[in-house]
């Protein structure tokens, strides 16, 4: 997929932010729209389809956890990338956003050059979900359809928002075999995204409250493995 066939969509209440990253990735040949708070954002990403939704957290109206949320739900959109830029550091803001269904999570302030790497790096994924691999797999009482990013865990049907059903699909696809915390982010998030230390921890709690503790199995200090 060539840069001038992807969309992206900023969603940021401050004007300058918006012109800089705009210029910025415009200048890459990506398609790219802008709103100015949640309920812009969520409008106009129903409109375009984007690819890749950069969003601030803290907007009037209605802040970007809420517009996740609401984003993740929509038919059509619950396999779009989302990574939020926002100045706040705070644990409960990442944890808060990961729940909510985003990819990534990038602080503000971030230098353009390094941004639009990142940015490369998550939008790497997309070409990744074209690599044919088996669309549905059957783990003990799990199906996993990978083309529609969607499981039946014990006969009941649910759509897991895209890290939590990447992060199962990779744990199930050899249950029992420990995975090491770096090679879940290399082979989750990609070796050149950086994500918070306790991303892949998030995950894990949210995959065990949806499929069940018993199936995951921490080893300390070293990962995390699938047990039928």
């Amino acid at each position: 997929m060539k840069n001038k066939d992807i969309k992206i969509l900023l969603v940021d209440d401050e004007p300058d932010i918006l012109e800089i990253i705009s210029y910025n990735l415009s200048a890459e040949g990506y398609e790219v729209f802008t709103a100015k708070n949640g309920v812009e954002g969520v409008a106009k990403a129903k409109k375009k389809s984007p690819h890749l939704i950069i969003m601030d957290v803290m907007m009037p109206e209605m802040d970007g956890i809420e517009a996740c949320e609401v984003i993740r739900n929509t038919p059509g959109l619950d396999h779009t990338i989302i990574t939020f830029l926002t100045a706040r550091g705070e644990d409960y803001s990442q944890v808060a956003g990961f729940d909510a269904g985003a990819d990534d999570y990038i602080t503000k302030p971030i230098k353009p050059k390094v941004l639009v790497s990142k940015v490369k790096a998550l939008l790497r994924r997309l070409k990744d979900d074209k690599k044919e691999v088996e669309d549905i797999v059957k783990v003990g009482d799990i199906v996993i359809n990978r083309e529609e990013y969607k499981i039946i865990n014990d006969g009941e049907e649910m759509v897991l928002p895209r890290k939590e059903f990447e992060l199962l699909s990779l744990l199930t696809s050899k249950p029992n075999k420990v995975f090491k915390r770096e090679v879940i982010l290399d082979k989750v998030w990609g070796n050149e995204v950086v994500v918070g230390g306790r991303t892949i921890d998030v995950h894990i709690r949210k995959l065990r409250e949806k499929i069940g503790d018993h199936h995951f199995k921490t080893v300390k200090g070293v990962g995390y493995k699938f047990v039928l």
